[in-house]
């Protein structure tokens, strides 16, 4: 089992492999003058807005992976990437023939892709979270996929964070102890005034379910990977930016019946100390019997023993490539490790849907003013 929980390659095991599960051979090498020949996935990405740069990126330094094409509607953004652009996503297939598509494209837009990924026979769709419109939406396209063996699996990439997959292994090794409660505070600095969001992604204003459906889901994610699925979930959430359409502030308490806890504590408003308000997008704190692990601004994790005033040092800030510690790469590379070894990658989208189903808890929460128990 690999550090994502999953039972796939790890990476000393897929750079050893010398097979892939794909049948064409793209040269790779050709600017270092090499003539060596590699069996290659061939990605098209559908979609060019403001987070595709890093999945550009990502599938571009794969080395497993060539980026053959980009499709959007507005064609001058998918000549940025470098490679073949096309306006229609069925002509963007016939003309390049993908393995993988990875949809990068806003929730309204999912179903209608991955119905063309369905009848075009794509064998792998990567599709970008929010997942869909609505949790019925989501299952009725997922039943679809399934249905024609078509592998849907969800790009959600906050638990490939660096940070996050040190702390699954200080928590596997028991180095915490007895784990407590995991706290976040998400802090991005972002949701203030009338333009809040309009200069990345717009869209993100008239929203009307936003913090939850498409931030706190990061985080729901990271919970459930630390500490598995919770069994009860307390909201309180408000809007505090008259000008959008959703929420951007609250809290959001998971439960578990053996005492654990975790703590979303979220205001898109506020700020945190950082040089990139974006990169972990606030702090962290867990809490054990044995130890404390803390998160900052920077990056960096830092180990405190119970009964000391000393903390170490476990993951020093760096100059992460792409975004969040070069999450979107992370996943890629799982992503190929998985589908090359003929593995069940993480999040899937039958994964996804019990998420979601805790997002509609959360909300249902918030309205009713209750704690409900969760039976996912």
């Amino acid at each position: 089992m690999n550090k994502t929980g999953t039972n796939c390659l790890t990476d000393k095991d897929f750079s050893q492999s010398v097979s892939y599960a794909v049948n064409k051979t793209v040269n790779k090498d050709q600017q270092k003058g090499q003539q060596t020949l590699m069996n290659m996935f061939r990605v098209a990405c559908l979609g060019a807005g403001y987070f595709a740069q890093f999945h550009f990126d990502a599938w571009q330094r794969a080395e497993q992976a060539e980026l053959v094409a980009v499709g959007d509607k507005e064609v001058t953004k998918a000549e940025a990437a470098g490679v073949a652009a096309f306006g229609d996503l069925d002509e963007m297939i016939t003309a390049t023939q993908p393995d993988i598509l990875d949809v990068i494209l806003p929730p309204d837009q999912h179903a209608d892709a991955i119905r063309t990924a369905i009848k075009r026979n794509i064998r792998t769709v990567i599709c970008q979270k929010p997942f869909c419109r609505s949790r019925a939406e989501a299952q009725t396209i997922t039943a679809a996929a399934a249905d024609a063996g078509l592998q849907l699996i969800i790009h959600e990439n906050f638990r490939f964070q660096p940070w996050y997959q040190l702390m699954k292994e200080q928590l596997q090794t028991g180095a915490v102890g007895i784990p407590y409660q995991f706290h976040f505070s998400l802090r991005p600095n972002d949701g203030r005034g009338k333009d809040a969001y309009l200069s990345r992604q717009p869209y993100f204003q008239t929203m009307p379910q936003f913090l939850v459906h498409e931030t706190a889901i990061h985080f729901l994610d990271v919970f459930t990977f630390l500490f598995g699925r919770p069994d009860t979930v307390y909201a309180d959430l408000q809007k505090r930016n008259p000008v959008i359409a959703g929420e951007d502030a609250g809290h959001i308490l998971l439960g578990y019946d053996d005492g654990k806890r975790a703590i979303f504590d979220g205001n898109r408003l506020a700020d945190h100390k950082a040089d990139n308000h974006r990169l972990t997008m606030g702090e962290a704190l867990l809490e054990g019997s044995a130890a404390s692990l803390s998160l900052n601004g920077f990056g960096e994790v830092t180990q405190r023993l119970n009964g000391s005033t000393d903390s170490q040092l476990l993951l020093s800030p760096q100059k992460w490539a792409g975004f969040g510690g070069d999450c979107v790469y992370r996943l890629t590379q799982h992503i190929l490790h998985c589908l090359a070894a003929g593995k069940r990658p993480a999040n899937t989208a039958q994964d996804y849907l019990r998420l979601l189903a805790l997002e509609e808890l959360v909300y249902q929460s918030a309205e009713t003013g209750q704690r409900l128990r969760v039976a996912l």
